[in-house]
């Protein structure tokens, strides 16, 4: 194979945050005013909080899907991207990523049920076998959605005693560990804890203006940072959409979807959801080999022709 270095460029790119706290600690109305500024007008919310980010007073400029208790399987978040980069919206907010992951049918739950079948007592060889193959198909969805994304994660709590402002102690409620997979944060471009007094501090950033950021009640400024390092680049690589689009043109070649391929999986994107003309949610590679499939069979080559070149 060869191999060639070409020269580092720097790119238009979509914002990946994700915003980590407990309950009160301020995610949602932090997550929907970035949005209002990473796309206003065009921003979706997977509502998984009982509808928790409706009634922001000025932020009710955007669109909601939201699940019931039961539908926390990671093929509905697929779905639901799918149908958003369909859609067209710029920024879309997963609130909140962590019942994916611990709630009813999410991922842990998948795993505990592929163990019990398997008869093992071995989740990782059996269950984690199974299911992570899911979950790479969901981060996937995630990283090659074609706008802004923005998550939240809820944080275990427990309670500590500090001493306040006038050197009492008194006891506050901290958020600890993300209740998501271990190294979920390598997937953002920003990642940030909250706490209970709304005091936004970034813990992991690929925004240098942000390092080391502490804000308390973060605001439209934050996220300007943020917006105005992504976009201050070259041109933009071509998106999932993109991609997409170019798939299904009629005049595509089985050589244009070959090297469509080629291209879609040099990005690592030939996981990344997408719909297909019947509005079924596929991946970026299954529809172009679809689309080369329905070009009909590879004419065959005739003795005399062969021998003949």
């Amino acid at each position: 194979m060869k191999i060639e270095f070409a020269p580092a460029v720097r790119r238009k790119t979509k914002a990946r945050v994700a915003l980590c706290g407990p309950s009160g600690s301020g995610k949602t109305y932090t997550a929907l005013t970035f949005a209002h500024v990473f796309a206003p007008g065009s921003i979706a919310v997977i509502d998984t909080e009982k509808e928790s980010a409706d009634g922001y007073e000025g932020l009710n400029d955007w669109r909601w899907a939201s699940f019931k208790p039961a539908s926390y399987e990671p093929e509905v978040l697929i779905d639901a991207l799918a149908a958003a980069a369909a859609a067209g919206f710029g920024c879309v907010i997963i609130d909140s990523l962590s019942h994916f992951w611990m709630g009813t049918g999410g991922l842990l739950e998948q795993v505990d049920n592929s163990t019990k079948r398997s008869r093992s007592s071995n989740s990782f060889s059996s269950g984690w076998k199974e299911v992570r193959p899911v979950e790479r198909r969901m981060i996937d969805a995630i990283t090659g959605y074609p706008g802004h994304v923005i998550v939240t994660m809820r944080t275990k709590t427990e309670w500590v005693v500090q001493e306040n402002e006038r050197g009492k102690k008194e006891p506050k409620k901290i958020g600890t560990k993300p209740e998501q997979r271990e190294g979920i944060e390598y997937e953002f471009s920003v990642v940030a804890d909250m706490d209970v007094d709304n005091v936004l501090t970034v813990t992991k950033t690929r925004v240098p203006p942000l390092k080391r950021a502490v804000v308390g009640e973060p605001g439209p400024e934050v996220a300007q940072k943020i917006l105005d390092w992504l976009t201050d680049g070259g041109e933009a690589l071509p998106s999932v959409t993109d991609y997409r689009d170019r798939a299904c043109a009629k005049h595509a070649s089985r050589e244009d979807l070959l090297a469509l391929l080629e291209e879609v999986e040099g990005r690592s994107l030939a996981s990344a959801s997408v719909v297909d003309d019947e509005g079924e949610t596929v991946t970026l590679k299954d529809l172009i080999v679809r689309k080369g499939r329905a070009l009909g069979p590879v004419a065959a080559v005739p003795d005399a022709d062969r021998q003949a070149s």
